[in-house]
């Protein structure tokens, strides 16, 4: 059967990898998951406990395709406690995870052959969906002076029509201030193009809190989700927030598309939002490995890194190691039983001199896959 050339996309190399070190579990080994942005907890009990008495009370059919008024607003509220932001909830859509959200993003604001601009490194799915919908991406080689996220001379003519953020960043975990959020905003508004806000690791942050491009501007795209922060990744249920013109239009791509979220998760996600201490203790869990990390990577033999802002990665320089980053993770996963991702899933050009190390997981994992990390690269000479 024939196929479109839209279908032509690579694959995402960290479910490459899940897959691999499925099968050394299934063949009896035990396997430290590095490789994998997700968190090792579950959803708060409380949204458990909601989902539960919906069940039966409800027969959780459709809701509407902008989602859950309750949830909208309850959304919206929680960019006021956040970030002081005042937002109207009639601008907050819900999504079938951040997924769900580039979808619509991407299909309401361009054209087939638009160009977009994405950092690289960043998520690889950004440059597969815009490929699949047959829009140009345009990987901005960013500089590690900047931290590896975007500066304005990074696409000075390039004539985008869009341009794409992340902060906190995968695979960096670095964030922008909000000098750099406004510089980049001004500059894509100065060409005529869109800017959108992938904001889904909002809430691990480290140090300082993120910025939300919502405090820096009205007229972009922000996308999120309650998969990280939140450790709903199984549940496919984020956000957008767009400007009041662009309502309608993202609603009815989305009412064509999806037809709405998924009932069930809504209601989950809505009691989600109120079970602070729960989240509280797991971003204390993160705060520890991220501590964890950074003193036994480099002991490890992995020196060059940039500490993380936020989110739950360690993106690491082993050019100085090798070229083929697919193969060295491959060679990590067969001889020490740890899963990691290599980096050119983040970057074609500069990653296969670099990793990705995620500590999202429980602590006794952390500890005991830096073990064996460093056992590995002892023996390696």
């Amino acid at each position: 059967m024939r196929n479109s050339t839209r279908s032509d996309v690579d694959p995402f190399i960290v479910m490459d990898v899940m897959e691999a070190a499925r099968r050394a579990e299934e063949a009896g080994r035990r396997v430290i998951h590095m490789e994998v942005g997700q968190p090792g907890t579950g959803a708060p009990k409380g949204a458990l406990k909601a989902l539960a008495g919906a069940l039966e009370a409800d027969p959780l059919g459709y809701t509407v395709a902008l989602g859950l008024p309750a949830l909208r607003r309850r959304i919206a509220q929680m960019y006021g406690e956040w970030y002081n932001v005042d937002l109207n909830p009639e601008r907050v859509v819900i999504t079938p995870g951040s997924s769900g959200g580039f979808l619509l993003t991407f299909t309401a604001l361009f054209d087939s052959g638009d160009r977009v601009g994405i950092g690289a490194p960043g998520y690889p799915s950004y440059r597969q969906i815009l490929s699949a919908l047959g829009m140009v991406p345009v990987d901005l080689q960013t500089a590690p002076e900047n931290r590896l996220q975007p500066v304005p001379g990074d696409f000075a003519g390039m004539d985008l029509a869009g341009l794409l953020v992340a902060s906190p960043a995968n695979p960096t975990g670095t964030m922008l201030d909000r000098p750099a959020m406004r510089a980049l905003i001004e500059a894509t508004q100065a060409q005529g193009a869109s800017f959108i806000s992938d904001e889904i690791y909002h809430g691990i942050e480290y140090e300082a809190k993120a910025v939300t491009a919502l405090e820096v501007a009205d007229e972009c795209y922000v996308i999120n989700s309650f998969s990280k922060y939140f450790s709903m990744t199984g549940w496919r249920v984020g956000w957008m927030v767009v400007p009041d013109d662009q309502v309608r239009v993202v609603e009815r791509i989305a009412q064509n598309m999806f037809i709405c979220a998924p009932h069930a998760s809504q209601v989950a996600a809505l009691a989600a939002m109120d079970c602070d201490e729960e989240l509280q203790a797991n971003l204390d869990v993160y705060k520890a490995n991220r501590a964890l990390m950074l003193e036994g990577l480099p002991k490890a033999g992995f020196t060059k890194i940039a500490p993380p802002d936020g989110a739950f990665y360690v993106y690491a320089d082993i050019s100085d190691i090798t070229d083929d980053s697919r193969a060295f993770a491959a060679e990590i996963l067969d001889k020490a039983g740890v899963a990691v991702t290599p980096g050119l899933d983040f970057d074609p050009v500069r990653g296969g001199g670099t990793l990705r190390f995620s500590y999202a997981r429980a602590t006794a994992d952390i500890e005991e896959g830096l073990q064996r990390l460093a056992t590995f690269m002892a023996n390696r000479g």
